[in-house]
């Protein structure tokens, strides 16, 4: 019997988990070697199993499905599958005989009713675990706001306080942001400007070089510095010393309001016939563009979009096209009674469809 050996770790860093496939591979291929089962391939991934959608995963079930093995080797069932999707597809593909072995060192399977049960469990103590491990999560961060921790990297002026679990102003940054926003406040530096103070002052990008605008932009509007949690766009109380003054933040967005620029907003061109023309040689639907003559005239021009290739009608001026239609529109004429009964419009809409 053919077997894949499949390696999975739940991170793409390296420098986490690195140890985790390694050890797992080499203890599955003793164990292979021991049980003298044939490998014919060995499928590794670094990606977390939570959500459908795993490259080396679905490369492993199609060559499955096609025949080219026979079952998998895995170290645990939650290396396969942390979700239901990916778990009713092993059930199913071994319900449907594609997979005819199941081999794990930590856990007993074998295709039969009682053994697929046993697989289902298994498969749903690890969606349990994930989801217990996310509701954890979400519930130790609340605790953590309410006591008021900063709950990622320490932004700049302040350092992370790992026995606290909260930041602390920087003893030297942290006056020189205070310095920045108060330079800024006298409305005399740019952006750019004031990126070359922070440089001059040891507050630089981590190659060396200033901050570019957009870092200075968020710097500025950074309420941390006032003492607050920023958390699914919700302000929270921090229980942190605060660098500005309030009054002085607020000089500082008075500031950066007045030298707003307004973006331009792009012009908007109506061109009527493009909602519901469509060519009458190739039936594709009609665009159309503006056109300016050396003596800055505007013309209007419309053609068909040739989406399902080629098609010889040229380009047509908006007048002529206007006039096509009001020849079209002059020939129609409507039974009185369907006008009475008020069903013109369903009338025209169909003659309309049929012009070409």
């Amino acid at each position: 019997m053919r077997y894949i050996l499949y390696a999975r770790k739940s991170t793409e860093e390296d420098d986490k988990q690195v140890l985790s496939i390694e050890a797992q591979l080499v203890e599955l291929q003793e164990y292979a070697a021991k049980e003298k089962l044939e490998i014919v391939a060995s499928l590794c991934e670094a990606k977390t199993a939570k959500e459908p959608g795993r490259i080396k995963f679905a490369e492993m079930l199609s060559l499955l499905e096609k025949g080219k093995a026979d079952g998998i080797i895995s170290w645990h069932p939650d290396r396969l599958a942390r979700n239901s999707v990916d778990g009713g597809r092993i059930i199913y593909l071994v319900d449907t005989g594609a997979i005819a072995s199941l081999r794990f060192p930590q856990f007993w399977f074998e295709p039969t009713p009682q053994g697929k049960f046993m697989l289902q469990v298994a498969f749903g103590q690890s969606k349990y675990f994930s989801d217990n491990l996310v509701e954890n999560v979400k519930r130790g961060i609340r605790q953590k706001l309410r006591r008021g921790e900063w709950l990622t990297l320490a932004p700049l002026g302040y350092v992370n306080n790992y026995k606290t679990r909260n930041i602390d102003p920087h003893p030297t940054y942290s006056k020189v942001i205070k310095r920045a926003f108060e330079e800024y406040a006298t409305g005399k530096y740019t952006l750019v400007g004031l990126a070359e103070f922070l440089a001059e002052h040891g507050i630089v990008q981590k190659k060396g070089t200033p901050l570019a605008k957009v870092s200075v932009v968020k710097m500025l509007t950074n309420r941390a510095y006032l003492g607050f949690v920023k958390f699914h766009g919700e302000y929270h109380d921090g229980n942190f010393e605060p660098i500005l003054s309030p009054t002085l933040f607020e000089a500082v967005q008075k500031v950066l309001k007045s030298k707003e620029r307004p973006r331009k907003q792009k012009e908007r061109y109506d061109f009527p016939f493009t909602q519901f023309a469509r060519c009458g040689e190739c039936g594709n639907m009609i665009t159309a563009q503006y056109a300016t003559n050396r003596f800055g005239t505007h013309y209007t021009y419309y053609r068909c979009t040739k989406k399902s290739g080629k098609c010889s009608q040229p380009y047509l001026a908006a007048d002529l096209l206007a006039t096509q239609a009001q020849t079209l529109l002059q020939s129609v004429s409507l039974p009185l009674e369907e006008i009475e009964v008020g069903e013109a419009r369903p009338a025209c809409v169909a003659l309309l469809r049929r012009r070409h």
